[in-house]
């Protein structure tokens, strides 16, 4: 893998006009390597292996919230960047979960390339799945650099997308109360 990603960095460089021997370049292909297997490691991870034993028994029936999960993605179409904020919440059913392994849960979704509606998905889904909560929500705030560099060079421009399930679905004072804390 790393023989042919070298060989692809370089003809890239190549392509658009560059000398893969100039002094500066020289190295880039190993950089280049190095960065987008740490960019796309989640695709070597999976929720289970994150979560371990970090699920507890507990009589919890109020929201629980992460607010503010920094995170940082490829966009599929582009390959270039999205990064944002993710708020993450859940109304326990029995279980909760360690809280460093909701942070993690997010960053390894976006360590893949990504569309955020996506993202947002994938994060709800995996904590429905492995909690059985009463509700789960997730809301992401996204600048795209696809967006931002190229194209439309919207520079102030964020999307914002959410998925929710259960009582944050069903319920319009749950997702109220979710969506003013995760704003506030």
């Amino acid at each position: 893998m790393s023989e042919n990603l070298e060989k692809l960095c370089k003809t890239l460089l190549t392509e658009i006009g560059e000398n893969p021997e100039r002094e500066g370049l020289v190295r880039t292909p190993t950089r280049y390597i190095k960065a987008i297997k740490e960019l796309t490691a989640g695709y070597d991870q999976t929720v289970e292996e994150i979560v371990g034993t970090a699920i507890f028994e507990e009589d919890i029936s109020e929201m629980v919230l992460v607010k503010n999960i920094e995170f940082y993605s490829l966009c599929e179409h582009h390959i270039l960047p999205f990064f944002g904020k993710a708020h993450v919440a859940y109304i326990p059913n029995g279980k909760i979960i360690g809280l460093s392994k909701i942070p993690r849960i997010v960053k390894m979704f976006a360590r893949r390339l990504q569309v955020q509606e996506r993202l947002t998905e994938d994060i709800t889904k995996s904590l429905n799945e492995l909690l059985q909560p009463h509700g789960v929500a997730c809301m992401i705030e996204a600048s795209h650099m696809c967006t931002m560099m190229r194209g439309i060079q919207a520079q102030n421009s964020k999307m914002v997308t959410n998925s929710m399930k259960g009582q944050f679905l069903k319920s319009p004072m749950t997702r109220d109360e979710f969506l003013s804390l995760a704003n506030g």
